[in-house]
């Protein structure tokens, strides 16, 4: 039996904005994260995908409790850390990571690798003196860099090695659980798929458990072991990666994978083109929040929100047509 590592229960994530027109001010809310549950196993990863803005990211972070969520349950090996404060939140740190997309914004310029990785084993007190030193020079090992990167700054390095610094960072506290929020987008092709390699190497090595977040449905399929497509904030659809790449329930998610390449001039896709804008986070439609760009959608659609059904053994959809 599989054991669950990290559970999410109704996640909200509202951010407040203020408009001022004509000395009138107004309050509005962007629902940046509208009632999300999740499971991930141990040694599991499940990749998360949708649009811009739908969500992804802050998910990610509120999972991670580095934004704090408006409501909703978070449990990390059976303890609710929302109710983790002081010293014990600062331990759980250890347990949790993150990797974030843009390995040139994430690095501090103006310290050598040696201490950017020497940190977070003194913020734990994980390490001291010489002991650290061999830490940061084995993390660097385990990444494929020579130790001899220790000595210089991320400027000095491309943008695939930094993102690889950033990974030995991650690893420097042996967490159990790393938020990789698009860690490949921002580098080559050719580098995402070493980079991707790399994390399942240190998955296999470590029995990392890994939530991966990524726009690019040819990556998350390469990567994940379970798929959730995210739209305007809710779950749409969630379930194995075979199932939802070769079975897709939701009109979202068979839109998402009609727009994937095929690597054949032989082979030829239906390309399903969604009609219509993205709805503002601030202004939701009623009912399900697809029902306006969706081909299929009936009245009741846009009058009920439909729940996260199951429709097959870990395969659950959001949508009354299933």
């Amino acid at each position: 039996m599989e054991e669950i590592l990290l559970s999410a229960r109704n996640i909200k994530k509202y951010f407040p904005i203020r408009r001022r027109t004509l000395s009138i001010s107004s309050k509005q809310i962007v629902h940046a994260v509208n009632g999300v549950d999740f499971s991930l196993n141990k040694g599991e990863t499940l990749g998360l995908v949708g649009e811009s803005g739908c969500g992804k990211s802050t998910l990610g972070r509120v999972i991670l409790r580095l934004i704090e969520p408006t409501s909703g349950e978070i449990f990390f090996q059976k303890r609710d850390i929302r109710r983790l404060k002081g010293r014990k939140l600062r331990d759980l740190r250890r347990d949790m990571q993150i990797i974030y997309q843009d390995p040139y914004g994430s690095l501090n310029p103006r310290i050598k690798v040696a201490n950017i990785l020497a940190e977070p084993l003194r913020i734990h007190d994980i390490s001291t003196g010489s002991v650290t030193t061999d830490r940061v020079a084995d993390l660097l090992r385990k990444v494929g860099m020579s130790p001899a990167s220790m000595a210089h700054y991320p400027h000095e390095f491309s943008g695939g090695q930094r993102q690889r610094i950033c990974i030995a960072r991650a690893l420097a506290t042996n967490p159990k659980l790393i938020v990789c929020d698009e860690p490949v987008s921002a580098l080559d092709v050719s580098i995402q798929a070493q980079v991707i390699n790399l994390l399942k190497s240190l998955q296999n090595e470590f029995g990392l458990s890994y939530l991966f977040i990524a726009h690019d449905l040819m990556v998350i399929e390469h990567i994940s072991d379970r798929v959730a497509i995210m739209y305007l904030g809710k779950i749409m659809e969630i379930g194995d990666n075979k199932e939802i790449y070769n079975n897709p329930k939701h009109p979202y998610t068979e839109a998402l994978l009609s727009a994937v390449p095929i690597p054949s001039v032989h082979v030829k896709r239906n390309r399903i083109i969604l009609e219509g804008e993205v709805p503002s986070p601030v202004n939701l439609p009623s009912g399900c929040l697809f029902h306006n760009r969706c081909p299929h959608a009936k009245k009741e659609c846009s009058q009920i929100e439909p729940p996260l059904k199951k429709v097959s053994k870990g395969h659950f959809v959001a949508c009354h047509l299933r």
